[in-house]
This record gives C-alpha cells, sequence and structure tokens, in this order.
C-alpha cells in the first residue's frame, strides 16, 4: 500500500466491525444485511489503497445481488484511483485466469455454493496470486471500517472504469492446457445448478468434436431453482444421477455456484470421491512434468484428503506435500514449492499453470482426457484411485470445540502406534506396515474456518475399522462433564415426524445405507435426501437395511 492512498483514522464514536463476514480466506454474508452496497465500496476502495498498482479486474456471478455489489466495488475503487476492468458475468476461474493474463489485481463477487440470500467475495492479487487472513485480508478490512466509520471515501487519483470480455481467452487457455488428443467419442451430462457453469461449459465443453454436451439447468438464475449449487451434498446430485443413467452417458459434471470446484459422477451415476480425482490428474500432471525434464515434481493435496493421494504421487514419480484445508493456503504453498498441481477433499483442482489457482472446468478436462484416452468405463479408470473406507467429512456442532479435541488428543496418546500432528486441528495416524489391516487408520479432527463446527474425517484399510474409530471418535466428542454423550449439552433429538429417537451424535452419522445420502424425518420414517429411498422407524429406531425398500420411480 502507497502512502498517497493513506485512510482516515476510525474514530472511537463510529466503529464499524466487518469481522464477521471477513473470513480466513474470502468474504461471506447475508446480502443486503451484513454484506450491504456501502460495505463492498468500501471493500472495494480498500483493496485498491492495499495493492501496490491500481490496476483491478472485477467479475460477478448470477446472483440477484450481484450486479449491485459488483457495481459498488467499482466505485469505491475508482474513487480510489483503480482503472477497473469490469469483466460482468464470469466464474471464479475465469477470473483467476484474467488476473493471470492481464497480471492485475482480482475481485470476485460470489458467495461461491451458499444460498442465495448471500453474497461474498474473493480477492487475488496480479498473477491469480491468493488473498487471505495473513496476506494482506486483514489490513483490507480494517481499510474498510475505516472508510464506514468515516462516513466517507476520499477520491484519489484518475480512477475509471472500462468494460472487458474475458470469455474467449479464458476457453483458449484451458484448450492449450489440456487438449482432447483422443477419438473416443463422449456423452457428457454437465449439471450448472443455475449457475457460472451454464456461462462457461458451452464455451469450453460444448466447442469440443468429441463431446457430446448434455445441458441440465444451464440457464443462469440466482435463485436456484432446482437446487442449490452445492454438489458436495449428496441431495443436490440427483437430478445429475438420474440424467446420467437416463442418457447412458460415460460421466456427469456438478459444478458449484461460482464453477471453481467440479464433482464427478460415473456412468453409473455414482458419486467419484474428490480425492480420487486428485489421485488420477495428479499422475498425469506428474507425467506430464518428468516428460519435460522435472525429476520429482511436487503434488499438494491438503491433510484431509485420502492417504491413497500421497501413494499415487509416490508411485508416479512425485514429491507428496501436506497442506491445511484452504485455498489461500494451498495456493500459497504450491506456488513456495512450485508443485505440479494441488487437490482439495472439496473438489477443489489447483494448477500451476494456471497461475497456481484452483479451476473445476480445468479438472473437467482432465478427466475427460483422461477417459478419451482409454477404452474402457470411467468407474474402472477411477477404481485404482479409491481403495480405502472413508467417512466423508461429518460436521459438528460443538459448545467446546477445544475441550473436545484435548479429550481426543488424551485418548489417543494412550496408543504406543499412534502418531499425531497439529498442522490444522488434530490429526492422528495409526498406519504403519507392521500393523494388521483393521488396525490401520487415521483421522482429521479440525475446526471449520468458517462456521462453529468441528469436522471430522475418518479413513481405515477396512470398513468395519473406519466406522469403529469413527464411532469412538464421536463418542468422546460429544462427552460433557458428566460423561453423557450429547450434542451441545443435549442427550437425544426431538423425535419429529419420524417418530426417531437416538442421541444426537448417532444421528450425525446416519447415512442411508443404499447411497450414503443424509436422512430428514417424514411421517413415521426417514427419507434420503440422495436417492429418496424411504426407511421405517419402528419403536423410535430407524430400520435401515440397504435395498429393502423401493426408490419412487418419479422423485417429488
Amino acid at each position: 500500500m502507497t502512502e498517497s492512498r493513506s485512510r482516515p483514522a476510525v474514530s472511537a464514536a463510529a466503529v464499524h466491525d466487518l469481522s464477521g463476514i471477513v473470513k480466513a480466506n474470502d468474504v461471506r454474508g447475508v446480502a443486503g444485511e451484513e454484506l450491504t452496497v456501502e460495505i463492498a465500496r468500501a471493500l472495494g476502495a480498500a483493496f485498491t489503497d492495499f495493492l501496490d498498482a491500481p490496476e483491478l479486474i472485477v467479475a460477478h456471478d448470477m446472483r440477484v445481488s450481484s450486479p449491485e455489489l459488483s457495481r459498488a466495488v467499482i466505485e469505491g475503487a475508482v474513487r480510489r484511483g483503480a482503472i477497473v476492468a469490469d469483466a460482468g458475468l464470469s466464474s471464479t476461474d475465469q477470473l483467476y485466469c484474467a488476473s493471470g493474463l492481464h497480471r492485475a489485481a482480482g475481485l470476485m463477487i460470489t458467495a461461491s455454493h451458499n444460498p442465495a440470500a448471500d453474497n461474498g467475495m474473493k480477492l487475488c492479487l496480479p498473477g491469480a496470486r491468493p488473498v487471505g487472513r495473513t496476506t494482506g485480508l486483514e489490513e483490507i478490512r480494517r481499510g474498510a471500517e475505516a472508510y464506514l466509520a468515516a462516513g466517507e471515501i476520499p477520491a484519489h487519483g484518475e480512477g475509471r472504469s472500462e468494460a472487458i470480455d474475458t470469455l474467449a481467452d479464458y476457453a483458449r487457455t484451458l484448450h492449450d492446457l489440456v487438449p482432447l488428443t483422443g477419438d473416443r467419442p463422449l456423452r457428457v451430462v454437465v449439471d450448472a445448478a443455475s449457475a457460472m457453469a451454464g456461462h462457461t461449459a458451452p464455451a469450453v465443453l460444448g466447442v469440443l468434436p468429441q463431446i457430446e454436451l448434455i445441458e441440465l439447468y444451464f440457464a443462469l438464475d440466482g435463485s436456484f431453482p432446482h437446487h442449490p449449487a452445492d454438489p458436495l451434498r449428496p441431495e443436490n446430485l440427483v437430478d445429475l444421477q438420474e440424467a446420467v443413467l437416463r442418457e447412458g452417458a460415460d460421466l456427469g459434471l456438478a459444478f458449484d455456484g461460482d464453477a471453481d470446484r467440479c464433482v464427478v459422477l460415473d456412468e453409473n451415476g455414482a458419486t467419484v470421491p474428490p480425492s480420487a480425482i486428485t489421485a488420477l490428474i495428479a499422475q498425469r500432471e506428474i507425467a506430464r512434468a518428468r516428460a519435460a525434464g522435472e525429476e520429482r515434481p511436487a503434488v499438494v493435496a491438503n491433510l484431509v484428503s485420502s492417504r491413497h493421494v500421497a501413494e499415487a504421487v509416490l508411485e508416479a514419480g512425485g514429491e507428496p506435500v501436506r497442506a491445511p484445508v484452504g485455498h489461500a493456503l494451498i495456493k500459497t504453498i504450491m506456488a513456495e514449492r512450485d508443485a505440479v498441481f494441488g487437490g482439495e477433499h472439496s473438489a477443489h483442482f489447483y494448477f500451476r499453470d494456471f497461475f497456481f489457482a484452483d479451476s473445476g472446468m480445468l479438472a473437467a478436462l482432465h478427466v475427460l482426457a483422461a477417459l478419451s484416452e482409454s477404452e474402457g468405463a470411467f468407474s474402472s479408470l477411477v477404481a485404482a484411485h479409491d481403495p480405502y473406507a472413508a467417512s466423508g467429512e461429518i460436521n459438528l456442532r460443538i459448545s467446546d470445540a477445544a475441550a473436545a479435541r484435548e479429550r481426543v488428543r488424551e485418548q489417543m496418546s494412550a496408543l504406543p502406534s499412534a502418531r499425531t500432528d497439529d498442522l490444522d486441528g488434530l490429526t492422528v495416524e495409526h498406519w504403519d506396515h507392521e500393523l494388521t489391516a483393521e488396525d490401520r487408520w487415521w483421522f482429521s479432527l479440525r475446526s471449520s474456518q468458517t462456521e462453529e463446527l468441528l469436522r471430522l474425517n475418518v479413513e481405515a484399510e477396512e470398513e468395519t475399522t473406519m466406522a469403529r474409530i469413527r464411532d469412538e471418535i464421536l463418542a468422546l466428542v460429544h462427552e460433557d462433564a458428566a460423561g453423557v454423550a450429547g450434542v451441545a449439552g443435549s442427550t437425544a433429538l426431538p423425535a419429529g415426524a419420524s417418530g426417531a429417537d437416538v442421541p444426537g451424535w448417532v444421528r450425525t452419522i446416519l447415512r442411508c445405507p443404499d447411497c450414503g445420502g443424509e436422512l430428514r424425518d417424514v411421517e413415521r420414517a426417514m427419507q434420503c435426501n440422495g436417492c429418496a429411498r424411504v426407511h421405517p422407524v419402528e419403536g423410535g429406531i430407524p430400520v435401515l437395511i440397504a435395498g429393502r425398500h423401493q426408490v419412487p420411480s418419479v422423485r417429488r
């Protein structure tokens, strides 16, 4: 930040606290309430002050509130002397591409997969370099608070804005990075969730001669009329699963709201774990880098990715690097290690040749290229990359997260073969070659960066071991001072319409035995949000038996 752009001091009489919406890696809040036009204007001004050179690209998603917030950001930035390129409708990775190609800072108006009422911002420095809490976001927050407290944004310099179209350059960049050289024709269903993949998929996938693109919910609509744009929730994949089977497609692709994440379904409609996609792409990128002369290319994966990712990287001749969860952190570590690729369990995939930024569409191209170069089904292609039993991420609302972690740590310290670390929360590994298969497991217990939650991930060589360790950790986490299992002081959930009367910690792990989806209360039963199967409740106990109850032929 230059001295000539110094901000007004915050007065004691008017303090504006933005810490509730300025998170570790981005800005997120309810539009019009927590994130207002005035706040957006102040953040745009403060971001400009933070920059060494005031060139800025601003883009926005299709949310109802996004155009107004985008205009406010541009107004604040121009007020402080920024030369703003207004990119209009864009996916987040489209903005990152523009930031990299034009060597300009970027600000994306989006709330990613959050509900329709929310909005937010993702910021990057020139070259798509991340801006997080430790790399400038705190300073930007304080600057915006100062402008809000002063009630004005003083004019500085001669700022201006002009329109820019970035879609063609974005599509060309992705095609150059992953050309589809195979001749195999592929039928691909893409669920855009009424969000930004409906804008980018036609330009990137729709022009490829090998691809027959089958569109699902491509019309942009910030109210998300069909389902939320969060592909990590099984219930949001039901329409795509049905379409993949109905169309006889080779695979399905589901994108989140700003299209920087991609979840893949195989030809059977089964969700492929993001860690398996990380391993698949990692081996492709390592092979390409080694062919170009790199001896041991690094690949970064966050610490809750499958153990198999590191194994796949080593097998391909690469160097695995563990990272905390969070896009700003993983991008920084990738740049420091010059890593060729990075992946997260949340279906974020990062590429060195894409300015170390994440791109769901670029990951999709890698998947399509791998399939087009093979002869079998996609399920066969990824089968080797999903060898272990995983719990998936279990989110827990706990009144004292620190105390819960310490209970778990104390219990684990009694195991002589267990190794612990605190890279991001608590990770415990109990996995040696000397151990039997049923004794090999690891877990991560960490606090969310955006919500008051503990997040638990468990993986083991065998399914029964995973379930045992998962349940033991959940019991420890929910143990209150009196030694009673409960959730934030409650020992059981209300029976509700289903009549299910089970402890709260048990409810957190209840899943459909057929598809693994979350269960909701219906009349005298529980219904899966994913496959819609109905499971009866008898005597207060859910009867969860795989294949016992037929899924309705039409989902209502």
